[in-house]
């Protein structure tokens, strides 16, 4: 099955054959960049079409996306959920941001070959990122994957979201019980937790798990902490 049909039978979405070529080309360039630099463990075409662009596009089961909207996605790494996104809907606004320059200058190769004009990409950690104007409270959706226990997480995530916007964090086995940990890291950064969401691919055998957070009210100015803090000290414990 193609990567138009799982789309649409599995998610509901529709894909053009011109967006079908831009996800080839990023598979394309991933393959290639991954033998001289470590990006992905899953290189195999099938298992990047299941396991990176249609596990990242699963973020549509929970968060619709209108024209002009603005997503950032917190330590990207090889462009996973961002760049798929900013694929599936060139009409919305994707900020790609990590902290690895190497990282940063593959994305932008893989966007130039696609063609991409939504896409900005950001080297800098989230923790910086959080205290700058430029982003602090700019994105109506802000998502991750793999990038840390969520109440580390929430304090990357919610400085980033507008009041009224969502943080989306895609989880694995442990998304009930770290959203438990995280109750007051959301009291403290301003966050309301909606339902989990579990997302079941018939390709696959594990479900992974869509954890998603409103922005209620303002993030307070001691959030995000310096670089490394939310790791190391998670709001409360």
């Amino acid at each position: 099955m193609t990567l138009i049909e799982e789309a649409k039978q599995l998610l509901g979405m529709t894909l053009t054959p011109e967006q079908d070529a831009q996800f080839n080309i990023y598979q394309r360039e991933l393959a290639d960049w991954n033998t001289r630099m470590n990006l992905t463990a899953i290189t195999e075409p099938d298992e990047v079409r299941v396991r990176h662009f249609l596990d990242s596009l699963s973020i549509a089961m929970v968060m619709g996306f209108d024209p002009g909207d603005k997503v950032v996605d917190v330590g990207t790494g090889a462009g996973f959920p961002g760049l798929p996104l900013a694929i599936a809907y060139p009409q919305v606004s994707v900020t790609l941001m990590d902290a690895t320059a190497k990282k940063i200058t593959f994305l932008e190769h893989v966007a130039n070959e696609c063609g991409l004009t939504n896409l900005t990409l950001v080297h800098a950690r989230a923790e910086d990122a959080g205290n700058d104007p430029a982003h602090r409270e700019q994105y109506d959706v802000v998502v991750a994957r793999a990038v840390a226990r969520l109440p580390s997480l929430l304090e990357y995530m919610l400085p980033l979201a507008k009041i009224g916007g969502f943080c989306i964090a895609m989880k694995g086995e442990t998304a009930a019980e770290e959203l438990v940990d995280s109750k007051r890291a959301l009291y403290m950064l301003g966050g309301e937790a909606k339902p989990i969401e579990d997302v079941t691919f018939p390709q696959i055998d594990r479900t992974h798990f869509l954890v998603t957070v409103e922005k209620v009210k303002k993030t307070p100015k001691t959030y995000p902490r310096k670089a490394g803090t939310p790791t190391r000290k998670p709001i409360g414990f």
